[in-house]
């Protein structure tokens, strides 16, 4: 919690009391068994489970803390990427914010819940990403506002805030769309997407002029079952190859440059996947590695619902649930910092939140051993068997 302590120390917006609960809620949330609930949180804290209440209300700058904590984890000289994505949460009760219907991907249709709208920090390099800010998609939009412009807006009031080398955002095929690229765009951001293997795409003309009338611009539409005025980049995985062309999107109105994928690990049966990126200049190979780094934000959302309390809350009001879905996440963040700073070889770091969550739990297990028996801390902490106390049933990642 050191690092914890220090940013809480520089950020003025915050009181005491305010940055010594939270110091003791990002150590305990790791901490719980089961639900992490106010109820569960005031069982391994000093905190009862009112004040948990009253401070879940209160006002703090998720966004702010996570960009402090990105700096001790990410060089300044790893390629970074904003990203953005959605994800469903399970919730019910009459008086709770912000239900409607939201698509949930695992059960591939509308379902009644919550939804979430998360801006991530993408180390290209190391592989890994870090949550920003987490916002709550509202049941009910201002007239003619669709979620698309509630998406937009989420960026919109993060940019000026992100790191000067961040010009590139990653984005799930459903962004694609006219608006949201557009806007993206606006805001001095190159956006990298999927398009349907359909999408209504053509070749740029590149042939004789007439002498009078209008330049002919566009030639025949594309169908992706024939690449041969695709440029073959190369096989960049095993099994996957890469073509490139500068096309116009016809729904977008606008020339982008288009990335298929070729897989042909099952020979028999070859898949693609049509990628893009609003910076023609962009190469095809960076194009593949940025938005493969996309994936990192599942993997966030993943670990914040099995370990971290994303779902688990029992607050209703829009201020809570805010609260909540924001410590959630930036819990992840901290444990992956403190993963990243014992992680000393040159390999990729193998992240595994189940064992760190372990790991904290027998940590604070062995304290309280230590105080109610009133043994001597350094006599047991000092003992060649406590880092095997200590990591006592983690999972080898």
């Amino acid at each position: 919690m050191t690092v914890v302590n220090e940013i809480l120390k520089q950020m003025v917006s915050i009181t005491k009391p305010q940055e010594k609960f939270l110091s003791t809620l990002f150590a305990t949330i790791p901490v719980v068994r089961g639900r992490v609930n106010f109820l569960n949180l005031s069982r391994y804290a000093d905190y009862a489970e009112k004040t948990f209440r009253r401070q879940f209300q209160k006002e703090f700058d998720f966004l702010d803390f996570n960009l402090r904590l990105s700096r001790s984890a990410i060089a300044s000289t790893s390629t970074q990427l904003i990203g953005q994505d959605t994800s469903f949460i399970p919730k019910s009760g009459k008086h709770t914010y912000g239900l409607d219907k939201f698509f949930n991907t695992c059960a591939g249709r509308a379902q009644r819940g919550l939804e979430v709208s998360l801006l991530s920090l993408i180390d290209v390099d190391r592989n890994t990403a870090y949550a920003l800010s987490v916002q709550q998609t509202p049941p009910t939009l201002k007239e003619n506002e669709t979620r698309i412009d509630f998406y937009l807006r989420h960026l919109r009031e993060a940019r000026p805030r992100l790191p000067p080398q961040v010009n590139y955002g990653v984005f799930d095929g459903y962004f694609a769309k006219r608006k949201f690229v557009s806007g993206v765009c606006s805001l001095n951001l190159h956006l990298i997407s999927k398009l349907r293997v359909d999408a209504r795409l053509r070749y740029l003309y590149e042939g004789a002029q007439k002498q009078r009338g209008r330049r002919r611009c566009f030639d025949a539409r594309v169908n992706f079952d024939d690449l041969k005025r695709f440029e073959r980049v190369g096989e960049v995985e095993p099994g996957l190859d890469l073509y490139t062309a500068l096309l116009n999107h016809i729904s977008l109105g606008r020339n982008i440059r288009v990335v298929v994928v070729v897989n042909r690990k099952e020979k028999e049966k070859p898949r693609l996947a049509v990628l893009f990126a609003t910076d023609t200049e962009l190469s095809a190979n960076n194009i593949f590695r940025f938005y493969k780094a996309r994936f990192q934000l599942e993997f966030l959302f993943r670990d914040a619902k099995q370990f971290t309390g994303l779902c688990d809350g029992q607050a209703r009001d829009a201020k809570a649930l805010d609260f909540q879905f924001n410590a959630a996440l930036t819990t992840v963040n901290l444990a992956k910092l403190e993963a990243q700073g014992q992680h000393l070889s040159n390999d990729p770091i193998v992240f595994s939140l189940a064992s760190w969550k372990q790991r904290y739990f027998n940590e604070q297990f062995l304290e309280v051993i230590i105080s109610r028996l009133a043994l001597e801390p350094k006599m047991i902490k000092n003992h060649p068997q406590y880092d095997y106390l200590r990591s006592y049933g983690a999972i080898a990642a």
